[in-house]
């Protein structure tokens, strides 16, 4: 039998694990591209040393202000998405009892939804 009849026979069954494991490997590009700029423009750029207060309120509240609030928002959500999901997975490599499962997992969504509202908060709050 050729391998083409063999993956003809194969379903694609699209779940939540699948569509997990998709974004995972997306947001991990996506995540190289803006945690690298990320990190040059305020660690070569702008330099470490020269980030104050005045430096973000200029740059969230300056007319590229709704760029860099929607970026920075971006760069959270992806960044904290991949990790918790990441973790998400750790739980089920590690904790094999339903009951603890299920706590655990619900704790990282509780934990997870908690820190985006907070990031989120404080972007779209900031009025410098």
């Amino acid at each position: 039998m050729s391998n083409r009849t063999e993956l003809s026979k194969f379903k694609f069954q699209g779940g939540f694990e699948t569509w997990a494991w998709f974004f995972m490997r997306i947001s991990g590009v996506v995540l190289l591209l803006i945690a690298v700029f990320h990190l040059l423009l305020m660690h070569v750029y702008i330099q470490v040393e020269n980030i104050t207060y005045d430096v973000v309120a200029n740059r969230w509240t300056g007319a590229w202000g709704p760029f860099w609030r929607t970026y920075d928002v971006a760069l959270l959500i992806f960044a904290l998405t991949h990790g918790f999901n990441g973790l998400r997975w750790v739980v089920d490599d590690y904790i094999h009892r339903a009951g603890w499962n299920v706590f655990f997992k619900a704790l990282l969504l509780v934990i997870y939804l908690t820190v985006i509202a907070m990031g989120a908060y404080t972007v779209f709050s900031f009025t410098g």
